[in-house]
């Protein structure tokens, strides 16, 4: 009798995953028809608006007489080298947990699967985790491009297959690092290198970025001037070995019809895609064998090491000494017992979670290269118009990093304890008292940031007491709001199989609370500016700019209150 072919053990886990990934599909359409409509409908809408906001802004910038090229050209490759690098980093952090923190990872190097094949699996896997937001970002971008300087329709059909290939190799790099530092950093040596390179990125870039304050009165010269510093200050992004390089150059030589010259660069391209990701189908399963082992092999004897040390002291003493992060929710008033211990639980399991803080690091880090060039920048603003339309710009941004927040570390909470979710279940304090306890923690966390930020930023912009106070409070409720919505949705639509937070923010719960939260802080914004005393709109009476924040109020109770009593109800039937 003849036997049937065995298929390989990557295109078994691809079609098993593949085919579970069509039927959560499925299942979700079938339940929640309005969740995947309002999808499309938000997708569709964010492609179109964004690809006329891009081409807006590409327009403007190509009317500057006699630089319009040259601008729309620089802030191509400044663009996409800016990109690479996140993704560069985006692909490190995921491809660490994907690799050395997955539970389904330490599940298949048990089984007679070849640790090549294991990483070939785990490579792809995070390579689609990292990279589906740099093409929702980078897809309306290349249509707005392509569509302002009347590319040719073999333009859109080239576009995709040069994106395809630039993401490789970030892919590969990131996956690299990772097992390098699996392999010869342990835990605690990684935390704090990683704390020292933000830092000293930050102070870099600072130092690299700062601007020049101009005493000249000549608008004509001023620009002038300023143009010239940021034309020098890019020329970084054209450095001819940067895969970004290679990527913006084929872009620009196609649009322009030099078809050789971009065809030389797709080849470019290809070849490193081919080289490095040859290298990795074909020769990092050992490399990374080797640092699994290595990285499991390390935290088990730490943990024997630290239990032998700890051994006589635990044979006197009941009871643990408290840690530094124990003593001081000791120092907050009113709080029970019980309610500590869950703070105390939810805040060390998110710093023994490099992939978290690590993505927290760089985004703080971000937040403050933006924060300490805005003074520089609200120098040249004397228009009173421009001081307002940049005041609610400053809100918008700052609640977006929000809801970047709020989405990417709030949302998964519930769904992080995943089986476990039993054990907390059992104890007094019941799920929907463990639900509020993670929202309070959510908020408190959540204004350490965005009050400081929102203050600093409005004394950069150099606005009065007044309006500091109204950033303030718009902000205080928009952190009740969007955390509460994070919260909310994160228990409607709960993933208890995946202990990996990117995973589970990939789902549709997640997405839809970016959807949700994104809509919010647009609709918020245009409300409070409708309803602003300070330099709104001049043909609204008075009287009727309290309908701004009427509807502020209403908006943050519906998007707010309602999820997050849906989903406190929702988790009381998981206690019965």
């Amino acid at each position: 009798m003849p036997t049937a072919k065995i298929p390989s053990p990557l295109r078994l886990l691809l079609q098993v995953n593949l085919l579970q990934m069509w039927r959560k599909f499925r299942t979700t359409s079938d339940q929640s028809s309005l969740l995947v409509g309002t999808l499309a409908v938000f997708l569709t809408g964010y492609t179109i608006l964004a690809a006329g906001l891009f081409y807006r802004a590409l327009s403007f910038a190509g009317r500057f007489p006699g630089l319009g090229e040259m601008l729309i050209e620089r802030m191509i490759y400044l663009l996409f080298s800016f990109l690479f690098i996140l993704l560069l980093f985006s692909n490190v952090v995921i491809g660490y947990t994907n690799l050395f923190r997955n539970k389904e990872t330490a599940f298949l190097i048990t089984l007679p699967i070849s640790a090549q094949d294991i990483f070939r699996w785990k490579f792809l896997e995070s390579a689609l985790l990292a990279s589906w937001a740099f093409l929702l970002l980078i897809a309306p971008l290349l249509g707005a491009y392509g569509l302002e300087q009347n590319a040719p329709w073999h333009f859109y059909l080239f576009a995709p297959v040069l994106i395809a290939l630039f993401i490789v190799l970030p892919a590969v790099f990131g996956c690299w690092i990772a097992i390098i530092i699996a392999r010869h950093l342990d835990r605690r040596l990684f935390q704090l290198l990683a704390v020292f390179l933000v830092l000293l990125a930050f102070l870099g870039l600072r130092a690299y970025w700062k601007p020049q304050v101009l005493d000249d009165e000549n608008m004509e010269s001023r620009v002038i001037s300023v143009l010239d510093r940021l034309l020098t200050k890019t020329r970084f992004s054209q450095f001819p070995f940067l895969p970004s390089y290679w990527l913006s150059s084929g872009v620009l030589h196609w649009v322009e019809g030099a078809l050789s010259a971009a065809v030389f660069f797709v080849l470019v391209l290809l070849s490193n895609v081919g080289f490095f990701g040859l290298l990795a189908f074909t020769k990092t399963g050992r490399f990374f064998y080797s640092a699994i082992s290595a990285a499991h092999s390390r935290s088990h004897v730490l943990g024997q090491w630290e239990w032998f040390r700890n051994w006589t002291a635990r044979r006197r003493q009941f009871h643990y000494r408290a840690g530094p992060m124990e003593y001081v929710l000791r120092l907050v008033p009113c709080l029970a017992t019980d309610t500590r211990a869950l703070l105390l639980k939810d805040m060390r399991i998110f710093w023994r979670d490099t992939a978290q803080w690590g993505q927290t690091l760089v985004l703080f880090a971000l937040i403050g290269v933006y924060v300490s060039n805005l003074r520089y920048f609200t120098q040249q603003l004397a228009n009173p118009f421009w001081v307002h339309l940049i005041s609610y710009m400053n809100l918008a941004a700052c609640s977006l990093n929000l809801a970047t927040l709020t989405t990417r570390f709030v949302f998964p909470q519930f769904s992080l304890e995943g089986k476990r979710l039993w054990i907390v279940g059992l104890a007094p304090l019941g799920l929907v008292r463990v639900v509020q306890v993670k929202l309070l923690l959510a908020v408190a966390a959540s204004l350490l940031v965005t009050l400081p930020l929102i203050w600093l930023s409005c004394d950069m912009l150099k606005l009065p007491l007044g309006q500091k106070f109204y950033f303030a409070g718009a902000i205080i409720v928009m952190t009740f709001t969007l955390n509460s919505l994070a919260m909310g949705l994160g228990a409607l639509y709960p993933n208890m199989k995946e202990d990996q937070p990117s995973k589970i923010v990939s789902g549709f719960g997640g997405t839809f609370c970016l959807v949700l939260s994104f809509l919010y802080i647009v609709g918020s914004v245009l409300l409070l500016s409708f309803g602003s005393p300070w330099g709104g709109i001049d043909f609204v009476a008075p009287s009727f700019k309290a309908i701004g924040w009427i509807g502020f109020a209403a908006l943050s109770v519906t998007l707010g209150w309602f999820p997050y009593r849906w989903g406190l109800r929702r988790v009381a039937t998981f206690e019965h």
